[in-house]
C-alpha cells in the first residue's frame, strides 16, 4: 500500500462486504484483520480488496488446510518476505531508471534555468527529446501511482497517488502541449510559457526513492517476527515406535512423542522432562541471562537451547499451542491492532486528500487571477506543488511504525504486549499496585518457625497436624508446611473446610479420636474466638515485624501452635521499586497479611503504600479506590489468582515464570519473572508513546506549514515560491524520517 489513504480505501471496502462485522487494516503492517461470517468467505474477501487495486493473500490457516494444528512458519514469513523484497527490488530498479532519466532531462533542461549556457541545440528540438525521455519516467517509473490513481477513481475516493499522478501529470501534460504548441508559435498574452519536465521527471523518481527507502525501514521494523522464527528449531529427533531414534520435521511432532535433545541443540517443541537433567538457556525467550537447571518433572519450552546435559521429554504442545507460537501470534497481533491515539489520525486522513486537492485547485485559480506573467506558469508550479508535498503517508506511518518497533522490541525481552491499546495506557499510568507474593517476593514460602503453645503437642506434632490438614490446598504456605512435614506420616482428616482468606478447618484422626482443629490467620482465631496470652502475643508481634507470615492452630478457644513463614524477597525487587518510583509513578503493594507484616516487607522494599488484610475477592475493589481518585492504575499480580483485579486496572501486567505464566491473562505478560521487567515495560510503553506523539507532531506540522507554503502563502510577503522539486523531495522523505524516528526504539 502506498499511503494511510489505501489503507482505509480498502478497510472501507472489506466492511462494506456481506457478512464482515468488523475489518481493521494496518497502512505500516499491511495487514488486515477481519471478522466476518456467513456468506462471506476469503474468495469473497480478496473480490472486495480486489476491487480497490490490491490483493488480498489469506493467513496460513485457510492457505493450508488440513494443517489447522500448525504453528506459525518461517515458510509462510518467507512468502510474505519474498513480497516485500520483490516489491524493494522493483522500487529499487524504478529509481535507478528514473534517476539515470533524470540527469538528461535536468541537463537538457538547464537552458530554461541558466540562459547563459547557450544553445547547445535548436529548442524544439531540444524540448521534443525532453518530452520523449520523461515519458518512461512519467508512465513506467510512476505506473503505480496512475494505477492506484484509477482504482482510486473507480472507488470515488482519492489518495496519495491521487495527488502524485495530478501533480506530476499536470507538469507533464501543461509542458507536452507547450512543446507541440511551440511547432504552430503559439503564443500567449500573459507571456511565453516554459516546459516542466524536470518537475514530472524528478518529483516522480524522489517520490519513488521515498517510496523504497520507507518499504526498506518497514522492513526493518518488523524485524522482531522474523527473530521470533528463527528461534524455532527445524528438526525433532524423536524415539520411534519407543526403539530407534528418527529424526523428523517439528511440524509432524505429535503431542506424546518422546523426543530427545542433546547438549548444544535446540529443544523443539514444549514437554516434560521424563529421563535426565540439563541446563536450559532460556534467554531468548523469558530474557533470563542465566541458564535453568532442569530434571525430570519439569516443563521445557520449544525454541530454547540444551547447554549441557543429554535428555528424553514428552512433547505436551506442538504446533500452534507452543509457548513461542503463542508469543509470535501475540505480537503480531498487537503490531497489526490499532492504538485509541490513532482514530483521530484515521478521521483526518479520510479527508486530507481532498482538502488538498481543494487547496490546489484554489492556489491554481489565485494564481491565475493574481500571478505574475505568465500567470499560466505560475498558476500550474503552485498547483503542482501543493500535490506533491502533501504527505498522508508521514500521518498513516505515525502511529503504527512504532507501535511495530515498540512490540517487536518487547518481545525480544520476555515482554509480551497483547494489542496497541494497552501500549498506550501503560504509557499513561501515574500509578501501580504489586501483589506482594510472586510479584515481589519468590512465591516459594518456607517455615522459619514452629512454636508449640501446649504441653499436648510438640513441636513436631504441630508441623504433622498443619500438613495433614494442608495437605488438600494448593495455597504456597500450604505446600511449604507439606514439604517440611514431608516424611511425616500424615493424619487422616475429615469434614475439611476452606474459609477464604482466613484459613482452613477439619477433623483429624489423633490417637483414635476425631478432633476438630482450625489453622488461620488472625482472622480465623477471632472468628472461632480463640485467645492469645500477652506473652505468646510478644512472639507474634517480634515474628511479624520481621516480615513473616503467621499461621495459628488452635482447637475451640485455646491457641495450640504457630508455625511462622517467610517469602524470600526477589534480588532485583528494591531496585525495580525505586525505579518505578523515579518513573514518577505512586508504588502500591497488596497483600493479604497483616499490617505488620505488610509493613515489615514494604519497609524492606522502600514502599510505604500499603494494602494489608486484602482478600483475593478483595483486590478488584482497592483497585477500584484508587481509579475513583481519578488515578491511572496498572496492577501486577500473577494473572491467575489476581485475574478480576488485573481485568479492573486500566493496565493489567501478568507477571511469571516461563509457562508457569496464562500468557493471554494481561493486557501486558512479563514472562520472565523479573521485577526489573515491570520497569521496562512502562518505561517501554512510555517511549514508545512519546515517539508516537513526536511523529505526529512531525507529520501534522509538515503538512498545516509546508501545504500553505507551497501555495504561495509566503509569495506577495516575501517573493518566496516553492519549487515542486524541493515539494516532492519533501515528500519522499517526510514518511522515511517517522519510520526511522520509530527505529530508534530498537536502541532502548
Amino acid at each position: 500500500m502506498h499511503c494511510a489513504s489505501c489503507a482505509l480505501t480498502v478497510e472501507r471496502a472489506l466492511k462494506k462486504a456481506t457478512g464482515v462485522k468488523n475489518a481493521e487494516v494496518n497502512f505500516a503492517t499491511e495487514k488486515a484483520s477481519v471478522e466476518y461470517e456467513n456468506p462471506a468467505t476469503p474468495e469473497t474477501l480478496k473480490e472486495a480488496v480486489a476491487k480497490t487495486g490490491y490483493q488480498l493473500i489469506t493467513d496460513a490457516d485457510e492457505k493450508h488446510k488440513g494443517h489447522e494444528a500448525r504453528g506459525p512458519t518461517t515458510e509462510e514469513h518467507d512468502h510474505h518476505r519474498m513480497l516485500k523484497e520483490a516489491e524493494i527490488k522493483s522500487l529499487r530498479k524504478k529509481f535507478i531508471l528514473g534517476a539515470v532519466l533524470s540527469v538528461f532531462v535536468v541537463l537538457l533542461s538547464l537552458p530554461d534555468y541558466f540562459q547563459s549556457i547557450g544553445k547547445l541545440m535548436p529548442d524544439l528540438f531540444r524540448l521534443f527529446i525532453l518530452f520523449l525521455i520523461t515519458i518512461p519516467i512519467e508512465f513506467l517509473v510512476g505506473w503505480q501511482f496512475w494505477r492506484g490513481a484509477w482504482y482510486g477513481l473507480k472507488n470515488f475516493t482519492a489518495n496519495m497517488d491521487t495527488l502524485v499522478a495530478m501533480g506530476t501529470g499536470a507538469a507533464f501534460f501543461f509542458s507536452a502541449f507547450v512543446v507541440f504548441s511551440t511547432i504552430g508559435d503559439l503564443r500567449f498574452a500573459t507571456g511565453n510559457l516554459k516546459v516542466y519536465f524536470d518537475v514530472s521527471a524528478i518529483v516522480t523518481t524522489l517520490v519513488i526513492l521515498g517510496k523504497y527507502l520507507e518499504a526498506k525501514a518497514k522492513g526493518a521494523a518488523s524485524e522482531a517476527i522474523k527473530k521470533l522464527l528463527k528461534l524455532q528449531a527445524k528438526k525433532a529427533r524423536i524415539l520411534h515406535e519407543g526403539k530407534h531414534e528418527m529424526e523428523i520435521p517439528i511440524e509432524e511432532v505429535q503431542k506424546g512423542d518422546i523426543v530427545i535433545v542433546k547438549p548444544g541443540e535446540k529443544i523443539p517443541v514444549d514437554g516434560i522432562i521424563i529421563e535426565g537433567e540439563s541446563a536450559i538457556d532460556e534467554s531468548m525467550v523469558t530474557g533470563e541471562p542465566m541458564p535453568v537447571d532442569k530434571k525430570a518433572g519439569n516443563e521445557v519450552i520449544g525454541a530454547t537451547i540444551n547447554k549441557t546435559g543429554a535428555f528424553k521429554f514428552r512433547a505436551n504442545k506442538v504446533g500452534k499451542e507452543t509457548f513461542l507460537a503463542q508469543i509470535i501470534k501475540l505480537v503480531e497481533e498487537a503490531q497489526s491492532s490499532k492504538a485509541p491515539i490513532q482514530q483521530f489520525t484515521d478521521r483526518i486522513t479520510g479527508w486530507f486528500v481532498p482538502i488538498v486537492l481543494l487547496v490546489a485547485i484554489l492556489s491554481f485559480v489565485s494564481g491565475i487571477i493574481w500571478g505574475p506573467s505568465p500567470s499560466l506558469s505560475f498558476a500550474l508550479i503552485n498547483a503542482v506543488a501543493v500535490l506533491v508535498i502533501a504527505c498522508p503517508c508521514a500521518l498513516g506511518l505515525a502511529t503504527p511504525t512504532a507501535i511495530m518497533v515498540g512490540t517487536g522490541k518487547g518481545a525480544q525481552r520476555g515482554i509480551i504486549i497483547r494489542d496497541a491499546e494497552a501500549l498506550e495506557l501503560a504509557g499513561k499510568i501515574d500509578t501501580i499496585v504489586l501483589d506482594k507474593t510472586g510479584t515481589l517476593t519468590k512465591g516459594e514460602p518456607a517455615i522459619t518457625d514452629i512454636i508449640s503453645l501446649t504441653k499436648t503437642f510438640s513441636e513436631k506434632e504441630i508441623l504433622k497436624i498443619s500438613a495433614s490438614m494442608e495437605k488438600l490446598s494448593e495455597h504456597p504456605i500450604a505446600k511449604a508446611v507439606v514439604k517440611k512435614a514431608e516424611n511425616a506420616d500424615l493424619y487422616e482428616v475429615k469434614n475439611f473446610l476452606a474459609h477464604p482468606g482466613k484459613g482452613i478447618e477439619g477433623e483429624l484422626k489423633i490417637n483414635e479420636l476425631y478432633q476438630k482443629l482450625f489453622l488461620g490467620n488472625r482472622a480465623m482465631l477471632k472468628e472461632i474466638g480463640a485467645e492469645i496470652s500477652s506473652e505468646t502475643e510478644k512472639q507474634v508481634l517480634s515474628l511479624e515485624t520481621e516480615g513473616k507470615t503467621l499461621l495459628f492452630l488452635a482447637q475451640e478457644s485455646k491457641t495450640l501452635g504457630i508455625i511462622a513463614v517467610a517469602d524470600e524477597i526477589k534480588e532485583t525487587a528494591v531496585e525495580a521499586v525505586k525505579l518505578l518510583k523515579k518513573l514518577g509513578l505512586d508504588v502500591w503493594m497488596i497483600t493479604g497479611d497483616n499490617e505488620r507484616t505488610a509493613e515489615a516487607v514494604g519497609k524492606k522494599l522502600g514502599i510505604t503504600n500499603i494494602m494489608a488484610r486484602v482478600l483475593p475477592a478483595q483486590k478488584t475493589e482497592k483497585i477500584k479506590e484508587l481509579q475513583r481518585q481519578g488515578k491511572k492504575t496498572a496492577m501486577v499480580g500473577d494473572g491467575i489468582n489476581d485475574a478480576p483485579a488485573l481485568a479492573q486496572a486500566d493496565v493489567g501486567i501478568a507477571i511469571g515464570t516461563g509457562t508457569d505464566i496464562a500468557i493471554e491473562s494481561g493486557d501486558i505478560t512479563l514472562i520472565s519473572g523479573d521485577p526489573l521487567t515491570i520497569y521496562e515495560a512502562i518505561k517501554l510503553s512510555r517511549r514508545t508513546l512519546t515517539n508516537i506523539k513526536q511523529n505526529l507532531f512531525w507529520a501534522y506540522v509538515y503538512n498545516i506549514v509546508l501545504i500553505p507554503v507551497a501555495a504561495g502563502a509566503l509569495y506577495p510577503f516575501f517573493g518566496i515560491l516553492l519549487n515542486p522539486i524541493l515539494a516532492g523531495a519533501a515528500m519522499a522523505f517526510s514518511s522515511v524520517s517517522v519510520v526511522l524516528n520509530s527505529l530508534r526504539l530498537k536502541k532502548l
